[in-house]
């Protein structure tokens, strides 16, 4: 097999990672339509909120709890959750099966333009979102972190595609698969985290209805969920910033050169540190630091897209 056939392989891994990701936004979908009726009818009969969440449930048993009385979830809503999941492990091999296969058909780490970056961002919001699965019953999550990926798939495939190609010389270093793994990695966290994070502003102020945020967990454990993302996700990122600079000193003979994309990496950055300052920080509402999470996905996203195309600097290459 030739590395032309690997790469057009790689394309098809790709294709196929984004039709298994959008049947399983479907079923996630249906899982919350079908459940939340039962709970609607747990809560008039107890009187309280219902809640959901806590530990993963078995796959054969799986129920919701409302006032400590057992809600049993209806069957085709479990079986929709549990076809969801396993498709979810399935897309995140599939998107690692491609990216390797780039990988090996251009004989280089497989990030080495935005294109690249995004099947890997993908991949790492897929997994991120099914490892945590395994220790917490996030079914309620899966349809947004899905059909985030979904639109990632569909914008990388279409207006970032570029064919495997080698890198330019400043790239080919050890350091590529070093800085913008972790940093790919950090991203899929932030994805996940910033997903929760709106989830909670949202639930906060009810907006769209009551009823749609019966299918939640309790704005409180939004938030402390959120909050477990981020924090896993600002030392990964920290990591990204110092390894670019030792890779610029090694590429560019300095450790900082007031490129773009690196003033973004630590406008981020700073982002970041300031959202986990007002977390602990006892006088700054919770909304107030979710708010300053949200900012700080926003400036990934004006990294990688704005940044990449209409600023010129010593990262133009990674269009």
């Amino acid at each position: 097999m030739n590395n032309e056939m690997l790469a057009q392989y790689a394309n098809y891994a790709l294709a196929s990672a984004a039709l298994v990701v959008t049947v399983a936004m479907l079923c996630y979908a249906l899982y919350l339509a079908q459940a939340v009726p039962v709970r609607e009818r747990a809560d008039a009969d107890a009187k309280v909120p219902a809640t959901v969440g806590g530990p993963a449930a078995d796959g054969d048993a799986a129920s919701d709890h409302a006032a400590g009385t057992a809600v049993e979830t209806p069957v085709r809503a479990r079986k929709a959750a549990g076809i969801a999941g396993s498709l979810t492990w399935l897309a995140a091999g599939l998107l690692l099966l491609s990216a390797v296969m780039r990988g090996v058909a251009v004989e280089r780490f497989p990030l080495g333009n935005l294109f690249e970056f995004s099947i890997a961002g993908g991949f790492f919001a897929l997994a991120t979102f099914s490892v945590a699965s395994v220790r917490r019953d996030l079914r309620w999550l899966g349809v947004f972190v899905t059909a985030f990926v979904t639109l990632l798939l569909m914008v990388a495939s279409t207006a970032w595609y570029v064919e495997a190609d080698e890198l330019v010389p400043s790239l080919q270093s050890y350091w590529l698969g070093i800085h913008v793994t972790v940093a790919t990695l950090s991203v899929g966290v932030f994805t996940v985290g910033a997903i929760v994070s709106g989830l909670y502003l949202l639930s906060d102020r009810e907006v769209g209805g009551e009823r749609f945020w019966r299918k939640l967990p309790p704005a409180q454990s939004l938030e402390k969920f959120s909050y477990s993302l981020h924090i896993i996700g600002f030392p990964l990122w920290s990591f990204t910033l110092i390894a670019g600079a030792i890779w610029a000193r090694e590429a560019w003979g300095a450790y900082w050169t007031w490129d773009p994309k690196e003033v973004w990496t630590f406008v981020i950055w700073t982002v970041y540190a300031a959202y986990l300052h007002a977390r602990a920080t006892k006088n700054t509402a919770r909304r107030t630091a979710n708010w300053i999470a949200v900012a700080g996905f926003a400036c990934i996203i004006i990294n990688y897209t704005v940044v990449n195309f209409y600023f010129i600097g010593m990262h133009s290459y990674a269009q």
